[in-house]
């Protein structure tokens, strides 16, 4: 699809971006703009940014009447930050919300990819899968993405590639007001999950990347807090798979297949 095309479909459907914001003022712009050539609705969350909290809003907002920019007072965390962003989507009536990170390591040039995915699966969650070992990529974030990939299996029963990107298209429909454990960097993971479990599609497709040298680079990962976090959850999650995830999975592929067969 060209970028007219896209913008089409992403109308037709009822999809808007959701991009979430926290000290990314020197990008944030540029990824809006970038976006812009795609896709005419978008949501800014800035949670909380101390950098330039003025620019980094006051710019997007600027670019184009249809910019909704949400400002949390406080930083609350990426989870709390794509939850707000899901909240706007719905009220103002969209079905499906993609997601991108504000750093500009996402690419907007794949977002026809996920416009051609969404026509052949609707009701899915696509997932956008990375090529790992690609230059100037930490080597924490392909040690982080396979230990999460990995408790993902053990608590859904299925395989993603890549669980950790934060460029994805959720059908808010299907997932209603899904609520979350956390609302800090390991709640995506805890979206696929939740998602997995109520018998939600989920469907990886390639992605670029965009890593910049290390001393350009603007992370809010804390390797140790965050992965204490994230195997605090990922304990709780691997219990409630057994006493809550398994059983509904199968009570909706039970359904699903009844349906299928009607």
């Amino acid at each position: 699809m060209n970028p007219e095309t896209t913008k089409l479909s992403f109308k037709q459907n009822a999809v808007c971006l959701v991009i979430p914001t926290y000290n990314n003022g020197k990008t944030v712009a540029d990824v809006v703009r970038n976006a812009l050539e795609y896709c005419e609705d978008i949501i800014v969350v800035n949670d909380g940014s101390t950098d330039d909290p003025f620019e980094e809003t006051h710019e997007c907002a600027s670019l184009q009447n249809n910019i909704t920019v949400i400002n949390h007072p406080v930083n609350k965390g990426k989870g709390k930050a794509l939850i707000t962003g899901f909240q706007a989507a719905m009220e103002r009536g969209f079905r499906y919300a993609v997601t991108m990170d504000a750093d500009g390591q996402h690419y907007a040039s794949d977002l026809p990819a996920f416009a051609e995915a969404l026509a052949k699966h609707s009701d899915t969650l696509i997932v956008g899968s990375r090529q790992f070992g690609l230059p100037n990529m930490p080597q924490k974030s392909s040690f982080a993405n396979k230990f999460s990939n990995f408790w993902f299996t053990v608590q859904t029963g299925k395989r993603l590639l890549d669980t950790q990107t934060g460029f994805r298209l959720y059908p808010l429909n299907k997932m209603g007001r899904m609520k979350l454990l956390s609302s800090r960097y390991e709640a995506e993971l805890a979206l696929l999950v939740r998602s997995a479990w109520r018998g939600i599609n989920i469907l990886p497709i390639p992605i670029n990347v965009y890593y910049p040298p290390k001393e350009e680079r603007v992370s809010h990962f804390r390797p140790g807090m965050d992965f204490f976090r994230i195997s605090v959850l990922n304990t709780f999650f691997t219990f409630a798979a057994i006493l809550y995830g398994y059983p509904v999975m199968l009570y909706h592929h039970i359904k699903n297949k009844l349906k299928t067969e009607n």
